[in-house]
């Protein structure tokens, strides 16, 4: 019910925005027309993402699965397809940032240099 009342205040304020830009007006029917018919179709979603996670013999969601769901609107999908991009780079980003700040907390050296300083080491302690 909490849901149904979020995706309703979210297109009431869309219709705002659209009413403000467009200069037109929704009744509030209309609105909550739309509201009701974003909400089934969001339900549908929902089965078909998770139907397309068991076939996969899979309990998680993942983006296939999404642009599996968008493939019928082509900018849908372009634009879930370049959304996911920046995500995974994104992604990578930040986990080559924690690789080089826990090699900077280990004496700022990669594994290699570190191999070379205990080699170094054990050659002037036998000298």
């Amino acid at each position: 019910q909490r849901l149904k009342a979020a995706v309703h205040y979210t297109v009431g304020c869309l219709c705002q925005e659209v009413e403000e830009d467009k200069d037109v007006q929704f009744s509030k029917q209309s609105i909550a027309a739309i509201s009701e018919i974003t909400f089934r179709q969001c339900e549908i979603f929902a089965k078909e993402l998770e139907m397309f996670a068991r076939h996969a013999k899979r309990t998680t969601v993942n983006t296939e699965d999404v642009k599996l769901l968008a493939r019928r609107s082509n900018s849908l999908l372009k634009y879930i397809t370049q959304k996911s991009e920046e995500l995974a780079s994104s992604n990578m980003e930040q986990k080559e940032k924690k690789k080089k700040k826990s090699s900077a907390a280990k004496g700022g050296r990669t594994p290699g240099e570190q191999e070379a300083a205990v080699t170094e080491n054990e050659d002037s302690n036998m000298a």
